[in-house]
């Protein structure tokens, strides 16, 4: 899974293509043929230390990993990409009809030449991973190729990373290329969702839970700051590892016994099937007498779906489905 969690620069290309600024400093992206800013521009936008300056919406995006996909196709702006890569799952039905028609440069990351050869002004990547300097990915390095870069908040969250967290990646993307209309629909339409199952959830006892994502000789799980916490409680449970500082993090069986998770929510991805992440948890010597075990009580989410993204509010509804059924109509 690509997650911190889920590869020579180019002279003669890097001469053609946009400027970004990095870090402290605040240095122009390239101007339309005019020499002019477009209109609405230009746009400044401070994401994860790197602040750029936008004279006009980039024309020859890239888009890394699945959430960072679908936030572009949401907004309608298949049509500025020139390339993808690196699912985690499925693309939404709805959206499939546009991402048949941008060019999958990679199964995986492709390397760092690849992606110069497919001329991008803008990468956007959903994990960090996206940007591995190891890799030769890094920001900087695309910023000396002359492209603008892009990295979803949750991989560097200032604040609690909820759903306005969302609506501000979803509003940024949008302003960026220009289109922030378009990104106010889009979360208004989110939004009507998130609060239909906030009135059916209304009342509800919260259910206690665990989250299991992967992991043997401990529990790889969500704590509480990630997106994956607000979309809990949204859902009508408690997360019991919202203590763990951090997004993802380890935690011991023996932890996870200690506090008794009414529920357990598995998460979908990977080589490990949910069935398989079931029967581990149901032999687990520790985890014998965890209320959840015992009832089998399970609920599931894909990976796809507990990054920020525009899957959070489905997967809210989803889950709310199943910890509190015939709640949410």
């Amino acid at each position: 899974m690509p997650r911190k969690h889920p590869k020579s620069v180019l002279s003669a290309l890097a001469a053609a293509l946009l400027i970004s600024g990095c870090g402290g400093g605040t240095t122009p992206s390239a101007t339309s043929s005019e020499g002019a800013a477009a209109q609405g521009f230009p746009v400044t936008v401070d994401n994860c230390g790197v602040q750029t300056v936008y004279q006009r919406p980039p024309q020859r995006a890239v888009s890394l990993n699945q959430h960072a996909t679908e936030v572009m196709l949401a907004l309608g702006l298949e049509r500025s990409m020139v390339g993808t890569g690196y699912l985690d799952d499925r693309i939404l039905p709805e959206y499939q009809g546009a991402y048949d028609g941008v060019k999958v440069l990679s199964k995986e990351y492709p390397s760092f030449e690849a992606l110069l050869e497919a001329e991008p002004d803008f990468v956007y990547g959903g994990w960090a991973s996206t940007f591995d300097e190891k890799e030769g990915r890094s920001r900087a390095a695309f910023t000396k190729a002359g492209i603008n870069t892009h990295l979803n908040t949750e991989e560097c969250p200032t604040g609690p990373v909820d759903v306005a967290a969302m609506d501000e990646e979803i509003r940024t993307v949008a302003k960026i290329f220009g289109v922030p209309e378009r990104g106010e629909r889009q979360i208004g339409k989110m939004h009507t969702t998130l609060d239909k199952v906030e009135t059916g959830l209304a009342g509800a006892e919260p259910v206690k839970l665990f989250v299991y994502d992967s992991g043997d000789k401990t529990a790889f799980t969500a704590g509480g700051k990630g997106i994956g916490n607000e979309m809990i409680r949204r859902a009508g449970g408690v997360n019991l590892f919202a203590d763990l500082d951090k997004a993802y993090g380890d935690v011991s069986f023996e932890q996870v016994a200690q506090r008794a998770p009414d529920a357990i929510v598995i998460y979908d991805y990977g080589d490990q099937s949910v069935e398989d992440k079931k029967k581990f948890l149901l032999a687990h010597p520790a985890l014998k007498d965890v209320p959840a075990v015992r009832n089998r009580r399970f609920a599931v989410l894909p990976l796809s779906s507990t990054v920020l993204g525009v899957r959070v509010p489905a997967a809210v509804e989803s889950l709310a489905h199943q910890l509190h059924p015939g709640r949410v109509q």
